[in-house]
């Protein structure tokens, strides 16, 4: 026999021998057990009842009596309904909070999306050897003269035909109004001219509302005017400094949270820029296909609907189509019924090009929304901050889902430490 088949047998004897020992043991203290039950049973006294411990998945954890009795499932429905409680008053709180500082969150927000918008230009002009500081300043100078521009253009021609449109929306309403008494319907004037005030006053009451709900949420002069150069400066740092600020904010991290909140955030941050050049992507073909319609079609303002309908795009779902329908509008106003269907055809048909083809190969998987959740982010933000909310409902949302997808998400634990190997030594023959 072998040294090693010796010390293996030795190995084989030492185990065998501790599990004999283990169950003479248990034999031993099972017999105690039973004698000292007999003895009691033979002297009267009753054995101790042995009460069971909480279950093992904890869900049972009562402090008195009276707990013990309430069922178990409305136990759990209580302590789910307080901590629901909490969570929303908390949510309340940050509500107010921000509504209190709307003027320095809503500049913040909005200087976040630009720059989104603008880091790839800035990144490009980087990598061609120009100093961050003139890049940025050249990109963040050149948006803003496109977008004065734009919008100049859009004002100038509003300007130079209003006049023409309002004569033929006037004689449009005549028509409508002729059709209307001399038509099917059969209404009299009178009825005619009870309808039209009604519809006057309920104008004049709207927009009275409306204007004094553009003041309140405004503000004065000078709050515009600071919001204004807010979203200046803060979208000039965001792209110089963005780096700096973001490790400046994960450095408040405790040190084991750092890296998980730096990937949740860099991931984040890729899911908004991609979302807002998409949405600007998808916004200038929806643009370009119906500005040619109104173009084709001959119908008045096709620059400044085609521009309406850039900006409604970026409202998803509700935006596109609030700006087709105006479009269609005034194409019923100026041209007539024949024009608004093909108008509307047009419409139609560049909504479904971009819900079914663009938005999914454009958007990609990095900012794929269901379309449910994208219309309850947009009504939500409809209602606690008008437009304001709607725009950045969607991108909210998207940047969340990334961020609790990376946060949620198991990351690889550490290797098991490597168990010594055991080393046995022969005795020597």
């Amino acid at each position: 026999m072998s040294r090693f088949q010796r010390s293996r047998q030795r190995l084989r004897q030492a185990y065998e021998t501790g599990r004999a020992a283990v169950r003479t043991a248990r034999e031993r203290q099972r017999a105690r057990s039973v004698s000292r039950a007999a003895e009691a049973a033979d002297s009267g006294f009753a054995e101790p009842v042995h009460r069971p411990g909480p279950p093992i998945d904890g869900s049972a954890s009562t402090a008195s009596r009276d707990d013990s009795d309430v069922p178990r499932a409305l136990r759990i429905a209580a302590a789910w309904s307080w901590r629901l409680i909490v969570i929303g008053v908390v949510g309340w709180a940050l509500l107010r909070l921000l509504g209190t500082i709307r003027i320095v969150i809503v500049p913040l927000l909005v200087a976040l999306l630009l720059a989104a918008l603008l880091a790839p230009a800035v990144g490009w002009l980087l990598r061609v050897g120009v100093p961050r500081t003139l890049a940025t300043a050249v990109v963040l100078i050149s948006g803003l003269a496109a977008v004065v521009g734009t919008l100049t253009m859009v004002v100038n021609q509003f300007i130079v035909g209003l006049p023409d449109l309002s004569t033929r929306a006037a004689a449009g309403i005549g028509q409508i109004q002729d059709w209307l008494r001399d038509g099917p319907v059969g209404l009299s004037d009178g009825q005619l001219n009870r309808y039209v005030e009604a519809g006057q006053n309920w104008i004049n009451e709207n927009s009275q509302s409306l204007t004094s709900g553009a003041i309140n949420t405004a503000g004065t002069v000078f709050e515009v005017f600071t919001g204004t150069l807010l979203v200046l400066f803060a979208t000039f740092f965001f792209l110089r400094d963005g780096d700096r600020i973001w490790r400046f904010l994960v450095g408040m991290f405790p040190a084991a949270a750092r890296w998980r909140a730096d990937d949740a955030g860099r991931a984040s941050w890729l899911t908004l820029v991609a979302y807002v050049r998409a949405t600007v992507l998808v916004a200038f073909i929806d643009a370009v296909g119906i500005g040619v319609a109104l173009v084709l079609l001959d119908v008045p303002f096709a620059f400044p609907l085609a521009a309406l309908v850039f900006l409604g795009a970026f409202i998803p779902i509700v935006g596109a189509t609030l700006s087709g329908a105006v479009a269609v509008l005034v194409a019923l106003v100026d041209s007539g019924w024949v024009t608004a269907l093909a108008v509307l055809g047009a419409v139609i048909v560049v909504q479904q090009v971009e819900g079914n083809v663009l938005q999914p190969w454009i958007m990609g998987r990095a900012v794929a929304l269901h379309p449910l959740p994208v219309v309850l982010a947009v009504t939500a933000g409809v209602v606690l901050d008008g437009i304001f909310g709607a725009l950045i409902a969607v991108p909210v949302i998207a940047v969340l889902n990334t961020a609790v997808r990376r946060l949620a998400r198991e990351r690889p634990g550490p290797p098991p430490p490597v168990p010594e190997a055991v080393v046995v030594r022969a005795t020597p023959p």
